[in-house]
């Protein structure tokens, strides 16, 4: 008896929605996604959202075409909101666009001007600079070089937005060069939030977001998961630097909010962000370019992350229109799986 092959079938339904060929991607969707998840695509009017199970195998047995679906129920991961991780950052990016396009905000002027706790912060420090990983701060706190340990799950929860704006404050550098910062783009969020005329907190910076990004274009994204979600396993806090990671998505929404960024789009923001200007900083591989929240690479962009239970990925290629989100259950290490989601999606696109 021939079993249904669940990792070609959602090939070929993404395949459809794309209009490409993509059956030579199947042992790339398998080692992305080896626990299960979610891929998701889009392009004009048609979308697809199919969840994969976790392989089951009973003792004694390895079949490695059975891939059953686990207890916790996949029809649930394609309605449920997941955990983002970095792929927060794309979102914190729109929403300073949106407050430099409405006057609030200024992408090249000292975030000092902003006032309040931002005063103080070093002159060089610039929204743009922070949301291209250019402002010249370290990946993290200090701090948290010893948080990630001892508080597994909540790594920058003893800290508070002083605290963050406090570190910035001690450790910027020189500014130019490239350095992927969840501070940065943590301290850009707070910065949004006291721009929006918001309390410059992780609570601000949520009500900002809603308001001005997420609202606008009716997407079910929030600072907090389902019960579904977590109920399943511990997501990973981000404290006051729930802007560099602490979201939570649908994946039919997150593919909306990578549509609602391509010239022609219908949603009532406009296009969203500035994605489409791009810089080469020393320090990034070759090839490859950032703009406000997003990696580059000609047309396409992109950003991963990972969390202590979820691997996520979001692309969009400017020309095609195409739209592809992987969202994997099990996080990994920097190296290694990650990578995976990240070629998938790179693959599928270009």
């Amino acid at each position: 008896m021939f079993r249904r092959d669940a990792h070609r079938a959602a090939l070929r339904g993404v395949g459809e929605v794309l209009g490409r060929d993509l059956s030579a991607l199947r042992p790339l969707l398998r080692a992305a996604l080896p626990h299960g998840g979610v891929i998701a695509a889009a392009r004009g009017e048609a979308r697809v959202v199919t969840a994969l199970g976790a392989p089951r195998v009973t003792p004694g047995q390895h079949d490695p075409h059975d891939w059953t679906l686990d207890p916790w129920e996949p029809d649930c991961w394609e309605l449920d909101r997941w955990e983002l991780a970095s792929v927060t950052k794309p979102f914190t990016g729109a929403l300073a666009a949106a407050l430099v396009d409405s006057g609030r905000l200024e992408w090249h002027a000292p975030l000092s001007a902003l006032g309040g706790l931002l005063r103080g912060v070093p002159r060089t420090v610039t929204a743009w600079r922070l949301a291209t990983h250019t402002a010249g701060l370290p990946p993290h706190p200090a701090r948290a070089t010893l948080t990630v340990l001892t508080r597994y799950h909540d790594p920058y929860g003893g800290m508070d937005a002083r605290a963050v704006l406090g570190s910035v404050r001690r450790w910027a550098g020189g500014p130019g060069r490239f350095v992927y910062s969840n501070l940065g783009v943590g301290a850009l969020a707070l910065a949004c939030a006291a721009a929006a005329g918001e309390e410059c907190s992780a609570d601000g910076y949520g009500r900002a977001l809603r308001r001005h990004v997420t609202g606008p274009l009716n997407l079910d994204v929030s600072l907090v998961p389902r019960r579904a979600a977590a109920a399943h396993s511990p997501h990973t806090a981000f404290g006051p630097l729930v802007g560099a990671g602490g979201l939570f998505a649908t994946p039919d929404s997150l593919l909306s909010f990578a549509q609602a960024h391509l010239p022609g789009t219908a949603a009532p923001t406009g296009p969203l962000g500035a994605w489409q200007d791009t810089v080469r900083p020393p320090g990034l591989p070759p090839g490859m370019q950032v703009s406000a929240g997003w990696l580059a690479r000609g047309p396409l962009r992109w950003h991963d992350g990972v969390a202590r239970h979820t691997r996520t990925g979001l692309a969009f290629h400017a020309q095609t229109g195409a739209v592809l989100a992987v969202l994997a259950r099990g996080g990994e290490p920097l190296l290694g799986r990650r990578a995976q989601v990240t070629r998938l999606l790179l693959r599928a696109l270009e």
